[in-house]
Order: C-alpha cells, then sequence, then structure tokens
C-alpha cells in the first residue's frame, strides 16, 4: 500500500487534522493518538524536522506555512532542530498503551526522542 494512509477522512479534513497534531507535538513534546494516525504524524514531523535542520530562508517558509501557530514554527527552529543536528533522522517514538475504553482502537504516544 504505497502512498498515505486515508485515515476515513477528506484531503482537506486529512491534512487540516495532521497540520494540527504535528503542531500539538512540536508545541507539547508528545501526544496520545491512535497507532495509524501516529505513524502518520511521524512521517510529517520527521520532514518537518529535517526541513527545519537547514535554517534557510526556503525552509522557514515552508515551515511557517505548514505549522498552525507561530510561536511553534520558532520553537521548532530554536529549540528542536538544533537538537538533532547530529542525528540523521528517527526524532520520534511511537510507544503502544493497548486499546481505547470506547471502541478498542489501537492507541500509542507519540513523542520527540
Amino acid at each position: 500500500m504505497p502512498g498515505t494512509r486515508k485515515l476515513g477522512r477528506p484531503t482537506d479534513h486529512r491534512k487540516a487534522m495532521l497540520r494540527a497534531m504535528v503542531t500539538f507535538l512540536f508545541e507539547k513534546g508528545k501526544i496520545e493518538t491512535t497507532v495509524t494516525r501516529a505513524k502518520e504524524v511521524r512521517s510529517v514531523a520527521e520532514k518537518m524536522i529535517t526541513t527545519a535542520k537547514k535554517g534557510d530562508l526556503h525552509s522557514k517558509r515552508q515551515i511557517f506555512s505548514f505549522i498552525t501557530k507561530e510561536d511553534v514554527a520558532k520553537k521548532l527552529f530554536d529549540e528542536i532542530a538544533p537538537k538533532y543536528t547530529e542525528r540523521n533522522g528517527g526524532f520520534t517514538r511511537i510507544i503502544k498503551i493497548g486499546p481505547r475504553r470506547g471502541d478498542a482502537a489501537e492507541m500509542a504516544i507519540i513523542e520527540l526522542v
């Protein structure tokens, strides 16, 4: 199954949800969600960190166009990206925490390493 997961949502809703989740992940450091969503968020978040590591004007514009809060985008450039200068990928960790009580969906915590 190549490409991205559709997560049972139309394209615009899915993109908005991923933007919000990635922004929240960078803001708080970790979030709790379903395993499939966590895997999609990991993909987007790792690309964002890799882009932010470059630190040039083009990458700043790309990040500011995606992250929904300006202070979180600044934090990504000032605090998060410099922390991973020696690391080539693997900036996030997904920990499975068992099924959700209501619908038994497999839950996970995604956090920055």
